[in-house]
């Protein structure tokens, strides 16, 4: 508490930059989601008022998050807005248990190329399906289908079939967001989507533009507690699948944001346990009250850090900021736009893609490049949960392939010498096409010295071949192999067909 209040004249002024950031992503990702509003907001207050409180990290914000807007969209189209709470719910306490059996620190084992395709995705997925919003048309369901109706939907931009005064403001909003890390230093004090959403909101009411607006129901009509239905809806495999890749996905985001929010202070470090079992009492209390799941968000993480917060009292504040203007202000969101918040949202998600990350893989590690693409294009034409496992196979396969590296020198000594192989390396299975086709091409009249010492592991599948075409190679000749190291007993037998 003394540390808290010892900065609170730097905790102050940063919550409230955090608040101005995180009221329009609060509300565009629930609208991208398919739900209420509010229950954007909802989640924004208990990130900051529950997960601020609790030990973990002290400086990351939490919320919801672009990154799952794409699997909650898919669970409020299959089970049913009804059912969210409850698939929150047991996300988060799948979370808790995983953070009380310390499995945090086993998140920063995935691949960093998977984590890239994945964030690429996400962020391919989340612009495609908001192009069609802001155009004023519904998107297909799948990833290939948003792909392959571009050109119709293109058709409608250029012929005026598509909603063009929200498209038109959509696209703006794009544009000033990008260019507004340019403008001068007092301009940018503002956060920008908090200054286009005030814009876009301004000039709507100001002309009497004709665009879809923020439909509000009031804070606590949106809250939702569980019901049977949707409890019914956790029990099939359909259900548990969802509640699984809301849990690893949205534990995945909130440390890998650790990570990179660590890298940009010098206070103290994430405990990547008790984040993950605060993220998972977010979630459950999330869950509890039918909002959206939380991770933690390095946009709003980032500017915490940037505005000079020095403790948790700065996200605790943002989340009071957010429960007295949604409590207090509601109808200043019927008043924003859905064409500026799908700008937004556009931008979020180009940001997710990493365009730096290609460009260094593209020049030494293109077999990493590989997994990005391949996870990448699998979350976009299947799923995300599916795409994710996708990529963590690929990424698997990858490093046990480069990792099996089996050196064969083959040395003749010439007319009436043996032959003289030796192994080096790792000999596993993945190995084993080319070890046999070594092996089999040796003359079968010639002695062979087989040395093996240099071996790093022989795996079961590399011995056993071994032993077998020793065997088989002794039983066609006069010849005998001699083994460095030399064989056990019984493996000496084995190899010369003896029992």
């Amino acid at each position: 508490m003394r540390r808290a209040l010892a900065h609170w004249r730097q905790d102050l002024p940063a919550s409230l930059v955090v608040f101005l950031v995180a009221v329009p992503l609060c509300v565009g990702v629930a609208v991208a989601s398919g739900v209420p509003a509010e229950r954007g907001l909802v989640t924004g207050i208990v990130g900051g008022l529950v997960v601020g409180l609790l030990p973990g990290s002290s400086l990351q914000v939490s919320g919801p998050a672009a990154g799952l807007t794409v699997l909650v969209f898919d669970a409020v189209q299959r089970f049913g807005l009804g059912s969210l709470g409850v698939l929150v719910l047991a996300a988060g306490l799948l979370q808790i248990a995983m953070g009380l059996l310390r499995t945090g620190r086993w998140f920063r084992a995935i691949s960093l190329s998977v984590v890239h395709g994945m964030l690429a995705g996400i962020g391919l997925i989340l612009i495609l399906g908001q192009l069609y919003a802001v155009s004023g048309r519904v998107a297909p369901s799948s990833g290939g289908g948003k792909i392959t109706h571009l050109p119709g939907l293109a058709a409608d931009w250029f012929t005026g079939r598509a909603a063009t005064t929200a498209l038109l403001m959509g696209a703006a909003t794009v544009v000033l967001l990008t260019l507004w890390k340019k403008l001068p230093a007092p301009v940018r004090a503002v956060p920008a989507p908090l200054a286009a959403v005030a814009l876009a909101a301004a000039a709507t009411a100001a002309f009497g533009l004709d665009v879809p607006r923020v439909e509000v129901d009031g804070l606590l009509d949106s809250v939702a507690l569980p019901t049977g239905d949707g409890f019914a809806a956790v029990t099939g495999a359909a259900g548990l699948g969802t509640v699984l890749a809301f849990a690893l996905i949205a534990s995945a985001e909130s440390l890998f944001s650790a990570a990179a929010v660590d890298r940009m202070h010098h206070g103290p470090r994430t405990d990547y346990d008790r984040e993950l079992t605060a993220q998972g009492i977010g979630n459950t209390l999330c869950g509890l009250l039918g909002a959206l799941p939380m991770t933690a968000v390095i946009v709003r993480s980032a500017a915490n850090v940037q505005a000079g917060a020095r403790s948790k009292t700065s996200r605790v504040l943002h989340g009071l900021w957010l429960l007295l203007f949604a409590a207090l202000l509601p109808a200043a969101l019927g008043l924003i736009p859905l064409a500026v918040l799908g700008g937004v949202l556009i931008h979020a998600g180009a940001k997710l893609i990493p365009v730096q990350a290609l460009a260094t893989l593209w020049r030494g590690h293109r077999g990493e490049l590989v997994v990005l693409v391949v996870t990448t294009a699998a979350i976009v034409l299947t799923t995300l949960f599916e795409g994710v496992l996708i990529g963590v196979g690929l990424a698997v396969a990858k490093s046990a392939w480069q990792t099996s590296h089996l050196h064969i020198d083959l040395t003749d000594t010439g007319p009436g010498g043996p032959l003289r192989i030796r192994l080096s390396g790792n000999a596993t299975f993945l190995r084993l096409p080319r070890l046999l086709d070594t092996l089999e091409s040796l003359p079968s009249g010639r002695a062979v010295e087989l040395d093996w010492t240099d071996l790093r592991h022989l795996d079961h599948a590399c011995r056993t071949a071994l032993l077998t075409w020793a065997g088989r190679h002794t039983a066609h000749s006069d010849t005998a192999i001699t083994w460095e190291p030399p064989l056990t007993a019984a493996a000496a037998a084995a190899a010369t067909g003896r029992t």
